[in-house]
């Protein structure tokens, strides 16, 4: 079941890279560069929705049938994109790409799918490698967006609306291929038990959440400080790539980790690389740029290691949204935080997130027992 699981994923993360990007140009041409956030925002606001939706659809209908149901509700939110592509009202575009969140939400969901598939030797290294299947989503949809403005305008319509179509018919295949992910019983998806009870739980859901508020909050400052540096696009195009790298491309070793020296260690050391990055980032040269490389894989090792120790749909749709609400308000805050007192203001910050929770797993010890 890994194969579908995998291919919808990395399918739903082209469409929205695809779609968040010439969003952004749509409504900075229509309605002026300082609203152009907002279809961004808007899907961000989808996911964070979506988790919660999608957790819902799973206790009622089965981890498979509430996937195949988020990704339905992405079709229509493409649908709706492409219709603002081609002239409808642009407010069909903010609609549209908070549907395509919903879609999103079941893609980033689909690795418990994975896990629940897995011998419980291996769950960890199947929900890495579902994360890492992103990198080929994230990678290969930048490369089409020219080719469908192309593919658009021999068809008649606007260029713009490429990049949407492209969008739809990634969405649309993800659809397809969720198709053919099985349904796993209750009864055979693992259970986790802990020590310490709801008391593990929290403390991994807010790894996870501090996590994604650290890397959010300080991967939003960047494209400001190369600005402010005249360092160019390039430059930037390099530094997100690398950054893009760290999140996803060693995935499958963190998933080993986990399976090989438990949750405990793996979160452990993204707290470590959070407080590290938070630190070196503060400084300019040669070593910005690799800083960006573990400030990605120190919210990999966060985020996957607070995923192994989560018990339940309902806990995984909670935290996810919880994530994507957090990503919204880092979004909106980093870049006044910045011109405050740039990157040490967001380091300081940093420190006081990652301090408290790094002290409490290294006061927890308790041992997770995954039981058939």
């Amino acid at each position: 079941m890994l194969l579908p699981v995998i291919l919808a994923a990395a399918l739903m993360n082209a469409a929205m890279v695809a779609a968040s990007a010439v969003s952004a140009i749509l409504i900075a041409d229509d309605l002026g560069p300082a609203l152009a956030g907002l279809p961004n925002t808007a899907g961000v606001l989808g996911t964070a929705a979506g988790a919660m939706a999608v957790g819902r659809w799973t206790a009622r209908l089965g981890r498979a049938q509430a996937l195949r149901s988020g990704y339905g509700v992405g079709v229509a939110g493409g649908a709706l994109t492409v219709l603002a592509g081609v002239g409808a009202p642009v407010a069909l575009l903010f609609v549209g790409m908070f549907l395509l969140g919903v879609g999103n939400a079941a893609s980033l969901l689909s690795r418990y799918a994975a896990a629940d598939a897995a011998p419980p030797s291996r769950r960890s290294y199947a929900m890495s490698t579902v994360v890492w299947a992103s990198t080929i989503g994230a990678a290969g949809g930048p490369f089409l967006m020219a080719p469908s403005q192309s593919f658009a305008s021999g068809f008649g319509l606007p260029a713009i609306a490429g990049p949407f179509l492209l969008a739809l018919g990634a969405v649309f295949s993800a659809l397809v291929a969720s198709t053919y992910i099985r349904r796993t019983k209750a009864t055979d998806a693992p259970q986790v038990r802990r020590a310490s009870g709801g008391r593990s739980v929290l403390l991994a859901a807010g790894v996870m959440v501090v996590g994604q508020l650290v890397m959010v909050s300080v991967m939003t400052a960047v494209p400001v400080h190369t600005h402010l540096h005249h360092d160019g696009l390039g430059l930037l195009g390099v530094m997100l790539s690398v950054h893009t790298l760290g999140m996803f491309a060693l995935s499958p070793l963190t998933g080993w980790c986990i399976d090989r020296f438990g949750p405990r260690v793996v979160t452990l050391a993204g707290l470590i690389g959070l407080l590290v990055a938070a630190v070196l980032v503060t400084r300019t040269g040669l070593v910005f740029t690799p800083t960006l490389f573990l400030l990605g894989y120190a919210w990999n090792l966060c985020y996957l290691g607070g995923s192994a120790q989560l018990g339940s749909a309902e806990l995984e749709s909670r935290v996810e949204s919880s994530i994507w609400t957090v990503s919204a308000l880092a979004t909106a805050t980093s870049p006044w935080l910045f011109t405050l007192g740039g990157f040490p203001v967001l380091a300081v910050i940093s420190v006081i997130l990652a301090v408290p929770l790094l002290v409490l797993v290294l006061r927890r010890g308790e041992r997770i027992v995954v039981l058939r």
